[in-house]
């Protein structure tokens, strides 16, 4: 033999240590494949489009957008929203739309794929989607019972009940919608410390709730698409049909011009830019997952940029539509009830003329035989010169204060827009019309929060993700539904409004803002926007403008720092508030929130980030115990080893397919 026995001893350890290598490199190089070998894709585009659009567009939309644009400076935050809708909201939503697509994995994959370190973003997203959920559905609830309340003439909260020919004194001091909303539908107490029995109605509406999203999920995209094809179209020919109706109501013109009105002044204000920047930031859905999941499902050619620009501006253009549609009823709604109030004043004045206690000169120039003909222009300016010389208690009917009252959240779909509809000609087939609409666009978005939970567990469990069908099915009807019914029982109390709104207004709000903050400073420093912006360019042929590498490494990054600090200052410096019904005295008011209650919210928002140190840890300390064995392996191989001139081939695996420590890349 021309080789000795030592020359061969080490020939041998040699070959055995590179065969392990090669083998190691192979299973890391499944583990962070990019195409899982049984993906689920699309059937069309069209099944996408209608899935991230019903995803993006929702009951914010309608109820959120419009209160704002209608405080904050109407047309000037229009604009302020665009300007930050482009340089940041496209930005972001570009981004989870990319990586989603490149990678072909859920939050959670997509993260870990990245960095095993940056597991916990997407944990920290599911757990975000799960509480989004429980109190999503509760709305969902209410509009099912209200869906079942329109069809009978009159509408229930039309008129004010009476006990003994009496009208009860909680709605007289307030209105019929109020009442109905607050002590039928609700049952309300008078604060959050006051729990309350369960409302069996509302107990039974979120069975049905869940019960819907449960055969909505049953089969994965597959079945949910499907309902999407209605959920996602139903509310925009809803929207124009009441659009179409709400422009031809006395009081339309008055109520879109208060909308439009610009007040650039407004610009100057920060808390406008957090307001304006936060409704971006949640209307287009980033840090769920949902984006991710859903483009996950694309195939890698599909052009994701225009994907973002179109979805993003669909979701602005339904927001405008539904701003009009809302101050046009709410237009008409507050005319109605301005000139309600102008009749009854000059019926109230006339008897005090009649009687000698008001003089002539102080009268205003109207029909006395029809009160109702004075315009509310010449009653505002008579009022402002004679209203309080006069004996009789008038009151000023003003409209833009009419205007504002209850058009924020669930006061906008369930009291000031149902008390429009009370107003117009056949009003059960219009509000059961309305109600439907909600119910679809809270059920698009709960399918995409519902996959923002789905798609990241199936993918990072291969068990799991082996029998995706059985794993849907067993997850979404006896664990996630049945435990989201449980919990959701919480928003059932007579006190569960206040939790809807602690949960609507901080569970969310910090920890989506952080995760996103995670994911664009994982994207355009650790990994890099340049080597993300060659992943993108290798995946569609072209490459994506430079500006995108500035905008996620310094515009949207600071912008994210600067609304999540803006909002914990605002958390600190004022103490979290929310709005009760107050029953003696039949109207609303401004409390704080007691100690348990801000100890829930801490809770919250620390459960939803838990995940992401957690995931740090867990990585460097599995990374120091592979280092560890890797060391006991490269001990055992080196008494072997006789020649000081050879190399050992055990090195640091972490290179394979990292490249000098630096993240695999997406393709």
């Amino acid at each position: 033999s021309l080789v000795s026995p030592e020359e061969s001893a080490v020939a041998i350890a040699s070959h055995t240590a590179a065969s392990e290598v090669n083998i190691y490199a192979e299973e890391q190089s499944q583990e962070a494949s990019p195409e899982p070998a049984a993906r689920a894709g699309w059937n069309s585009k069209m099944e996408y489009f209608l899935a991230q659009v019903g995803f993006s567009v929702g009951l914010g939309n309608v109820w959120r957008f419009p209160y704002l644009c209608h405080q904050n400076g109407g047309g000037a935050f229009l604009l302020l929203y665009v300007l930050l809708m482009l340089i940041v909201g496209i930005p972001l939503f570009f981004l989870e739309l990319a990586a989603g697509q490149a990678i072909r994995q859920g939050s959670i994959g997509v993260w870990k794929y990245i960095s095993p370190k940056l597991a916990g973003i997407g944990y920290s997203s599911c757990v975000v989607c799960f509480f989004v959920a429980l109190y999503y559905n509760v709305i969902l609830a209410w509009s099912i019972f209200y869906l079942g309340n329109s069809f009978q003439f009159p509408l229930p909260w039309q008129d004010c009940p009476e006990q003994g020919n009496v009208t009860v004194q909680e709605c007289k001091k307030s209105s019929a919608t109020s009442y109905f909303w607050y002590r039928k539908a609700l049952d309300i107490t008078d604060s959050i410390d006051e729990m309350g029995s369960f409302n069996i109605y509302i107990v039974c509406c979120l069975l049905v709730a869940w019960t819907v999203v449960c055969l909505g999920m049953f089969k994965g995209i597959k079945t949910s698409v499907k309902v999407m094809y209605f959920s996602s179209i139903f509310p925009y020919v809803v929207l124009f049909c009441f659009l179409i109706r709400g422009l031809l109501l006395d009081g339309a013109s008055e109520g879109i011009t208060f909308m439009f009105y610009p007040r650039l002044e407004i610009w100057g204000d920060i808390q406008v830019w957090r307001q304006a920047a936060t409704q971006v930031f949640f209307a287009l859905g980033l840090g769920f997952g949902s984006i991710i999941a859903y483009s996950s499902y694309n195939p890698k050619n599909n052009n994701c940029h225009r994907d973002a620009f179109t979805v993003s501006f669909i979701n602005f253009l339904t927001s405008v539509l539904a701003t009009l549609v809302v101050f046009a009823v709410l237009g008409f709604r507050a005319k109605k009830n301005v000139t309600d109030c102008i009749e009854s004043n000059l019926k109230l004045l006339l008897e005090q003329f009649y009687s000698g206690n008001v003089d002539e000169n102080l009268m205003p120039n109207f029909n006395h035989s029809n009160p109702s003909s004075m315009s509310v222009k010449d009653y505002r300016a008579w009022f402002q010169l004679h209203g309080n010389s006069t004996p009789a208690y008038l009151t000023d009917c003003d409209l833009e204060k009419e205007m504002q009252k209850g058009v924020e959240g669930t006061g906008l779909a369930f009291i000031a827009f149902t008390e429009a509809m009370t107003h117009l000609p056949g009003s059960p087939f219009w509000s059961a019309l309305f109600f439907l609409m909600l119910l679809n666009l809270g059920l698009s978005t709960m399918f995409g929060t519902m996959e923002g939970i789905l798609a990241p567990l199936t993918d990072r469990f291969k068990t799991l993700a082996n029998n995706k069908t059985k794993f849907t099915i067993m997850s979404v009807v006896t664990t996630l539904c049945i435990v989201g019914f449980v919990i959701g029982l919480l928003f059932t109390q007579r006190c569960g409004n206040y939790f809807v709104s602690m949960f609507d207004d901080y569970s969310a709000t910090l920890p989506l803002i952080i995760v996103v903050v995670f994911e664009t400073f994982s994207v355009s420093w650790l990994y890099g926007a340049d080597r993300f912006l060659d992943d993108i360019e290798g995946m569609l042929g072209w490459r994506p403008s430079v500006v995108y590498k500035y905008l996620w490494k310094y515009i949207c990054l600071l912008a994210m720092l600067g609304l999540l600090g803006a909002t914990t200052i605002r958390m600190f410096i004022k103490r979290p508030t929310y709005m009760a019904w107050n029953q003696e005295r039949a109207s609303e008011e401004t409390l704080d929130y007691p100690g348990w209650a801000l100890a829930v919210l801490a809770l919250l928002i620390i459960f939803a980030m838990l995940p992401v140190p957690l995931a740090l840890i867990h990585a460097v300390l599995q990374g120091r115990t592979t280092q560890t064995s890797r060391e006991l392996e490269t001990v055992h191989y080196s008494v072997v080893n006789t020649d000081d001139k050879c190399e050992t081939p055990m090195s640091d695996m972490s290179d394979l397919n990292h490249g000098n420590g630096s993240p695999a890349p997406l393709l």
